[in-house]
């Protein structure tokens, strides 16, 4: 593992530890769109919804404008417009959002940043910058340029970077150990500025990495998991609920199995093996893992026996009280504590009940419709079909549902923007979608 402080990259001129970036004129955003649409930018499109005055959502433009609270329906994002967006992650009240380039900026950031988990950043007063409206760039020390980033997760106050080159960077909070390196007393007052790197883990890659709220999954080549972070409900697997700052591999009945996808938004985890099989561990207050009404954590990995009828798994995951798993036939089932998609009268289920195709897109004239990815945030759900149409669901809290109220939503709901939904990102009250132009 290695480390490294994170440099001052931009200073406010704001009296106020708030900082503004990438101030596009009008005009001239006008005059660059086509060429910048037609030769340079060839990633995706953002859109973003839900609260707005922490600066998740990064669109706050104008120092003279009052910050909205909320936005209840899908905005475009500019800065997707002006860098080849890769990918995106939605923390607890902070954005990370990662970029094709030719030099080592490949990663920005926005929201709060009380625990540097977007990069350590100073005002124009030498005081670090604890909110930052716009997305800037975050130095989490990359060396070389031809470095691409492959996955990002943002946790409760934490981020992980992936390369393909360079292995998986961890910065923000590390009082529980989720940045993969030991715990110093003094950063649970004062914070870190610290970046620790992992280049490989068991001599095997690093294929993909999962924040859950206070603790961290890796899941490398060879199918294998490890975790490391808060355990007191048993999230990093290891047979007990204790602290592990050193990234450990999780064992238990999955040991032997050839894990392909790892989910945890919060202190719930589920793993789907390369045959269509979920294990599970962690928090099961509300019946997600376990039939037994007296467990409510498991701290060793588990099949999900409850999951037999449903067939072969290809989607997962995890929220703060519910489960979501999308079958092979591209039916979603759900269950747990919450708003599982089913009605109002549907709030808890100990086996998974399926959310009927019609809700979906699926009908007499496009029978073939069905979903394709599943993702979720702590209190809401969501579902791409294969139309990349965006279907939602769960608490709207602050408008993260983007459906133009803030009520709840008891069935998946259609979300409404001009633009093919591919990936969609679920924070605590806001949310982040990636989407491609209808021309492409």
């Amino acid at each position: 593992m290695e480390f490294c402080n994170i440099g001052v990259l931009l200073r406010s001129k704001s009296h106020r530890q708030i900082i503004f970036c990438f101030r596009f004129p009008f005009v001239n955003y006008l005059r660059r769109r086509s060429h910048n649409q037609a030769c340079q930018n060839t990633g995706y499109r953002i859109y973003a919804f839900g609260l707005s005055e922490h600066g998740a959502l990064g669109l706050h433009n104008d120092q003279s404008k009052k910050l909205k609270k909320s936005i209840l329906k899908p905005v475009r994002h500019a800065f997707a417009e002006q860098k080849t967006v890769t990918n995106v992650a939605s923390g607890y009240g902070f954005t990370a959002i990662s970029v094709s380039s030719k030099d080592t900026t490949k990663v920005y950031g926005c929201g709060i940043n009380t625990d540097f988990q977007i990069g350590y950043h100073l005002s124009a007063q030498q005081k670090p910058l604890e909110i930052i409206l716009k997305p800037i760039p975050i130095n989490i020390g990359l060396k070389n340029p031809s470095t691409e980033v492959i996955a990002i997760s943002a946790g409760r106050a934490h981020l992980a970077v992936l390369t393909d080159k360079e292995g998986v960077f961890l910065l923000g909070s590390n009082n529980y150990g989720q940045c993969g390196r030991e715990v110093i007393p003094d950063d649970k007052l004062h914070g870190s500025c610290m970046v620790n790197r992992i280049p490989c883990l068991g001599n095997e890659a690093i294929c993909d990495v999962v924040c859950g709220q206070d603790h961290t999954l890796f899941l490398t080549t060879e199918g294998k998991v490890w975790a490391c972070g808060w355990g007191a409900d048993g999230q990093t697997g290891q047979g007990n609920t204790d602290i592990i700052y050193q990234p450990t591999q999780i064992r238990g009945e999955m040991e032997d199995e050839k894990i392909i996808k790892i989910a945890s938004r919060s202190d719930t985890v589920l793993a789907l093996n390369c045959k269509g099989e979920v294990f599970g561990w962690g928090s099961s207050e509300y019946g997600q893992l376990s039939d037994d009404k007296d467990t409510h954590q498991l701290n060793c990995p588990a099949l999900l026996k409850k999951l037999s009828c449903v067939g072969k798994i290809i989607d997962i995951a995890a929220g703060g009280s519910f489960c979501a798993v999308l079958s092979e036939s591209g039916e979603v089932f759900v269950w747990g504590y919450g708003i599982l998609g089913c009605g109002p009268a549907l709030q808890k289920s100990d086996n998974p009940v399926m959310i009927p195709k019609t809700l979906f897109g699926c009908n007499v004239y496009q029978p073939d419709v069905k979903v394709c990815s599943i993702s979720c945030g702590l209190s809401h759900l969501a579902a791409i079909n294969s139309c990349c149409h965006l279907y939602i669901w769960g608490r709207n809290r602050y408008g993260c549902l983007g459906i133009g109220h803030q009520r709840d939503q008891f069935f998946p709901y259609k979300v409404a923007f001009s633009a093919l939904a591919r990936k969609v990102s679920c924070g605590l009250d806001h949310t982040m979608v990636l989407c491609y132009a209808y021309d492409k």
